[in-house]
């Protein structure tokens, strides 16, 4: 094995850059005692609203909250459907299915990764109470193709924006921030995130003030007043530890992700350089977007075997994600079948995430881009 491990994800060189900030913002609520909720939290919504240029935003203790509450907010139940994709994590179909609705799967694009606008529009139907995109892997789908026909027939969008922090798209000359485009945006800041927290951390991006107002009583068991509860909601309140640790992460964002950004452009120029665009496909920037690369996935041909060597190698790789959602055991109950999502299926056995984080020195990438291509040539 080589010397020196490459990890997918470096957390301790990102935390280095910025240790005396953490420090002082964890001292000034361990100083304040005041551990859940509070002006800390209410300092990173407001922050966090300026920077994705919403409305209003309300922080929960998850991304999976985040979503589950949107559905909440929307009195999904049983009999509903929601129309997502089938390459995402979990809990983008999890919520969904928890709430007693069902998951209604589109098939993705092979280039983005993204689910298909046109499959989508496909799989309407008139029990169609929501659609979730998901921006995968940093880069917003093409929303404005689906959008007019979303609103003709007053189906909502819920953005899936878990890994999207900080991505936009251009849409007829102006910029559409992730979280910005639906009804309401969810973001998760798990700490591997773009924007992560040291823990677990959710936010929701509501256009309206009844949409928030209803969203921020039912993080706290559906109370709009201590002890007064006019529905059920669920305890989903965000630490002010984790807020304060985000607000001076939010300072920094730009930066790390213009930092992904070209270490994604050197991952592109040395697998150009090596000639084996045969066997390995670089991911694709769509037209019009500003991809923020929280994860840089290439296609790989024997991929599990390419991925077995690289360890080998001392290189860390993951797969995002190696079994699809419409046939995992526990969504039986949806209908699907193999066969019945057949991009998204290859996907699952060609997809490869490479080592990326803003800190990826180019010697390491270029370590990398090498031991794929001696895998291949030899």
């Amino acid at each position: 094995m080589e010397a020196g491990l490459i990890p997918s994800f470096d957390l301790k060189r990102n935390y280095a850059r910025i240790e005396g900030e953490i420090m002082d913002a964890v001292e000034r609520v361990l100083s304040s005692q005041c551990f859940i909720m509070g002006p800390e939290v209410s300092e990173f919504e407001r922050e966090a609203a300026l920077y994705l240029e919403t409305p209003r935003t309300v922080a929960c203790a998850s991304g999976t909250d985040a979503l589950s509450l949107a559905l909440m907010a929307l009195d999904l139940g049983p009999g509903d459907e929601v129309v997502t994709t089938p390459f995402s994590f979990f809990a983008t179909a999890g919520c969904i299915a928890r709430l007693g609705a069902r998951p209604v799967f589109a098939d993705v694009e092979p280039g983005t990764y993204n689910v298909s606008m046109e499959r989508v529009l496909d799989v309407l139907t008139p029990r169609t109470k929501a659609v979730i995109p998901v921006h995968l892997f940093g880069q917003l789908c093409g929303l404005e193709e689906i959008t007019p026909e979303l609103t003709r027939r007053g189906i909502p969008i819920i953005e899936d924006c878990a890994q999207s922090f900080g991505a936009h798209r251009m849409h007829e000359g102006r910029i559409m921030r992730s979280g910005s485009w639906g009804r309401f945006g969810c973001f998760s800041f798990f700490p591997t995130k773009n924007l992560g927290a040291y823990g677990d951390a959710g936010m929701i991006c509501c256009k309206e003030l009844g949409d928030s107002e209803r969203i921020s009583r039912l993080r706290v068991h559906g109370a709009a007043e201590t002890y007064i509860h006019g529905e059920l909601g669920i305890n989903s309140r965000l630490d002010a530890i984790q807020a304060a640790i985000l607000r001076v992460r939010l300072r920094h964002v730009e930066t790390w992700i213009e930092e992904r950004r070209e270490a994604a452009r050197r991952y592109d120029l040395m697998f150009a350089e090596r000639g084996i665009q045969d066997v390995v496909t670089p991911p694709v920037e769509d037209a019009g977007n500003r991809h923020t690369y929280h994860q840089y996935v290439i296609r790989a041909k024997d991929r599990d075997a390419l991925q077995s060597s690289l360890s080998n190698r001392g290189i860390v790789t993951r797969v995002y994600y190696p079994m699809a959602l419409h046939v995992q055991p526990c969504m039986k109950f949806a209908g699907y079948k193999m066969g019945d999502m057949p991009v998204t299926e290859r996907l699952t056995e060609e997809v490869l995430a490479l080592p990326m984080f803003p800190e990826i020195l180019p010697e390491e990438q270029e370590r990398v881009v090498s031991a794929i291509s001696d895998f291949y040539r030899g």
